[in-house]
């Protein structure tokens, strides 16, 4: 079977507040799967409730087809929120105790601090780590037992650009082993450089779902100068050329409609007389889309 999770009109609510209302979308294996939303969006929420920490109010989820249990969490592995661990036992105590728990052999607690490069602290007590030592160690714990899924609840929260982009690497490397990765962030860049899949949350409600690069698209600006430019800009509207255009001076910014080119676009302005001191493309920024949507 394909499908790993299958979230089904779930909501839960705190009081009038909802945290996710009638939520619902599916993941197959395999896929990297982006829960992306800014703060306060039911990011948490969602995976605090398939993974058996909180209940919903209405709705259901199934796991690999099923309705979940204890036996279905042992092949998942999650980094909800901020990691808990003893303060005063080393790393490898405080993954020990999870290897016990887990029935899981010791020799996963030296392969998944080697992933995660914390091998060498090994012997350190948690209260030593910087917080995105402290991190990597949650997301070392997610590692044990190499399971067929990882949840991962701001997986880079805490960590420098270095470690931000070891830990990248690292999903990319789980995922391209077939591994299916749940990952929750309200950073774009992060969604856009290691997901598949993607559903936009805002205030517990999906906006959209699908593929990261149908959902994200990276249109293509345009800004031209002309010393015409007020007769340029009314022949553009005129002809069609434009999805969204604005004016400022002598600089007129243009989304081309569909089919339009940037080379035709500057065909155009020759054959009608005007002369464009610049053109230059822009990539409209991933941000910017987000917020779009967002609104």
């Amino acid at each position: 079977m394909n499908e790993v999770l299958n979230i089904s009109g779930l909501t839960k609510r705190y009081g009038t507040l909802y945290a996710i209302k009638n939520l619902s979308f599916k993941i197959e294996k395999g896929t990297v799967y982006g829960i992306l939303g800014p703060n306060g969006s039911g990011k948490t929420t969602t995976l605090s409730i398939i993974m058996g920490i909180i209940h919903a109010d209405s709705g259901n989820f199934k796991w690999f087809g099923k309705d979940p249990d204890h036996r279905t969490y042992k092949n998942i592995g999650s980094l909800i929120e901020t990691p808990s661990f003893y303060p005063y036992l080393s790393l490898y105590k405080n993954l020990k105790i999870i290897t016990e728990i887990k029935e899981l052999p010791s020799n996963e607690i030296d392969r998944v601090l080697g992933l995660t490069n914390l091998l060498a602290r090994k012997h350190s007590q948690h209260i030593t780590l910087s917080l995105g030592m402290k991190q990597r160690l949650g997301i070392a714990a997610a590692m044990l037992g190499n399971p067929e899924v990882m949840v991962l609840d701001e997986p880079t929260n805490g960590l420098d650009p270095e470690g931000i982009a070891e830990v990248r690497k690292l999903i990319i490397k789980e995922a391209e082993a077939g591994k299916t990765i749940i990952l929750a962030s309200h950073i774009l860049d992060e969604v856009e450089k290691v997901c598949s899949h993607v559903a936009i949350l805002k205030k517990g409600k999906v906006l959209r779902s699908g593929k990261v690069h149908e959902l994200l698209k990276n249109d293509e600006m345009v800004k031209i100068t002309s010393s015409k430019a007020k007769e340029l800009h009314e022949a553009l509207v005129r002809g069609g050329w434009q999805k969204n255009i604005e004016m400022n001076g002598n600089e007129i910014l243009l989304s081309l409609a569909e089919g339009k080119t940037p080379g035709e676009l500057n065909e155009f302005a020759f054959k009608n007389g005007f002369v464009l001191d610049k053109i230059e493309i822009i990539k409209q920024s991933l941000e910017s889309q987000f917020l779009e949507i967002i609104k």
